[in-house]
């Protein structure tokens, strides 16, 4: 090892490239060679640029190894000793995504940001937009990156979004992104004298968007139409996200006139444009002046958690919907543009649901049948709902449980790995009891739910979560986890659902269905009374008021 060592010390005075790389090669095959290459890194006389080089060299043979997390150890070395600002961010940056790679959130996520931030800052000032563009887009990927918040079971964002997402929002970047350019005229209001054109503007996902669209295409007040910004595979490559940093960033004018031409005629057709979710298409919409068109957008989740808020410019948007009062409350701290003068009118409306179809007879034997309705993503937590359905079968192994929905995907990052394989061990010994079944995806809900007593929300966030209401209108007893994202906040689960539905624990969750199912009477009468909350509260034909009166506002 000492001769290792020695040579390597060599290579790095001499620093010859070629020699460097053979010789780091050897010493990092084994552990006391990587310790070695690690003391290297400090030795006195190399300069910056030649400690970076061969950081890079070990590191990239680290992550060869099938060792990423001592490559990002080696990174941040380095990014302690260099001294230039660029080089230090590269090497923080390279690290961060190192330590998700090894399947772990970085502790310096942020201080990887700032530096970043702070080179695309500086490119900006001096007009270079390309490098501009570059940095952002890299800043943004790795801030929102789904490991980070979408593969595990927390997120560093969500106990205070104000502080997480605090160097974005401080940043030259960040403000030019969000600045707002304002609109030429005002948005009119409803017309009296014709039908109201409503154009609903998609990207593929519409899957909350039936039953609104099919009332207003039913009624003759309203004209309707559909512009889906998939639909043209040419136009629809312009929706490139380093596409819409640099236009925004001032580096790309043409950009939002070529938006402008698409979007032109849809413009002057409609009185009222309805952006289905928050994310690409909320942000070129408003990248336009929309002229006197009135322009609504619709946020559910998932686009609290991603960039896509922080692109709005939302001079150029009338309304902002939301789906519940929890994510409203989590959203205006994500992006506290909201709460500031000439920010939209921020609504909440609850999604669209024909609950009345749910409400059919139970066999007395769905009494002890549990079931989650969706556990494709970490954030359904169904391992939660496993420590349920195991304390229940200590007291009566008659308890069963039914998953509903498509299973969950274990694939995309190593955190999401790490939960799914934990996930398959836990449910491989509930199947072999007899106590877990799969139903996979299913068109028919409703009838499933005809076998089941209990329906539950164990997942760690949501925004409304419809599983759990369909459920409970089936006369299923619900039970709510507080979903630990929004816990503790001046709105939570605890906002939208009854008191007595609300647990914290598996414990609590046990105790609330031995309780309401320990005779089948008791069961029926929870369950009748969860029905009629249910429909009273989120059926169609209560909802269907809330998106006339928003629809109809000047």
């Amino acid at each position: 090892m000492t001769q290792v060592l020695k040579k390597i010390r060599d290579r790095a005075k001499r620093f010859t490239k070629k020699a460097g790389h053979k010789v780091v090669g050897k010493a990092l095959s084994d552990p006391r060679g990587r310790r070695a290459g690690q003391a290297l890194l400090t030795a006195p006389g190399l300069s910056d640029a030649q400690r970076r080089a061969l950081g890079r060299r070990i590191a990239g043979k680290l992550t060869g190894l099938g060792l990423p997390a001592e490559a990002a150890a080696t990174r941040l070395r380095v990014a302690k000793l260099v001294r230039e600002p660029a080089a230090r961010a590269e090497l923080l940056i390279a690290a961060a995504k190192d330590e998700l790679d090894a399947g772990t959130i970085p502790d310096f996520l942020l201080d990887a940001v700032t530096a970043e931030l702070a080179v695309a800052d500086a490119a900006l000032a001096r007009k270079d937009y390309d490098k501009a563009t570059a940095s952002t887009f890299q800043v943004l990927q790795l801030l929102f990156h789904r490991a980070v918040h979408f593969d595990w079971l927390s997120s560093p964002m969500a106990p205070d979004p104000t502080a997480f997402l605090a160097p974005l929002h401080r940043s030259l970047v960040g403000r030019t992104m969000a600045a707002s350019h304002g609109r030429r005229t005002p948005a009119a209001a409803p017309p009296t004298d014709r039908p109201h054109r409503l154009l609903f503007v998609t990207r593929g996902n519409e899957n909350f968007l039936g039953t609104i669209r099919e009332r207003y295409a039913n009624d003759p007040a309203f004209e309707v139409r559909t512009l889906d910004l998939l639909a043209d595979p040419e136009k629809a490559k312009m929706v490139r996200v380093p596409f819409m940093i640099k236009a925004k960033l001032g580096g790309d004018p043409g950009y939002a006139e070529r938006l402008r031409e698409w979007f032109a005629p849809s413009l002057e057709w409609a009185d009222t444009v309805w952006v289905e979710w928050s994310v690409a298409q909320a942000v070129l919409f408003t990248m336009v002046d929309p002229g006197d068109t009135r322009i609504i957008v619709r946020l559910h989740l998932f686009e609290a958690f991603t960039m896509f808020p922080h692109m709005l410019d939302v001079s150029r948007m009338d309304d902002y919907v939301f789906v519940s009062e929890p994510l409203l409350d989590y959203t205006l701290d994500v992006a506290p543009r909201l709460r500031e003068p000439g920010a939209p009118r921020t609504h909440v409306v609850t999604n669209a649901a024909r609950l009345d179809q749910f409400r059919r007879p139970k066999d007395p034997q769905a009494r002890f049948t549990l079931a989650q309705i969706g556990q494709s993503r970490i954030a359904k937590d169904p391992r939660w709902t496993f420590e349920v359905l195991r304390e229940l079968r200590r007291h009566d192994e008659r308890y069963n449980l039914l998953l509903i929905g498509a299973d969950l995907d274990g694939s995309p990052t190593p955190q999401a790995a790490a939960y799914h394989k934990e996930y398959l061990r836990e449910l491989a010994e509930f199947e072999a009891q007899g106590a877990v079944r799969r139903l996979g995806q299913t068109n028919d809900v409703a009838g499933a739910l005809t076998g089941v007593g209990v329906v539950l929300s164990a997942s760690v966030r949501e925004s409304f979560h419809l599983g759990v209401i369909e459920g409970a209108a089936s006369g299923a007893v619900p039970v709510v986890r507080d979903w630990p994202f929004f816990a503790g906040r001046a709105h939570s689960a605890r906002s939208i659902f009854p008191a007595e539905w609300m647990v914290e624990t598996p414990a609590d969750a046990a105790r609330r269905i031995l309780e309401h199912t320990a005779t089948e009477e008791i069961w029926r009468g929870t369950g009748d009374a969860a029905t009629e909350h249910a429909l009273a509260t989120w059926d169609w034909s209560v909802v269907q008021q809330q998106y006339d009166r928003l629809l109809q506002q000047p």
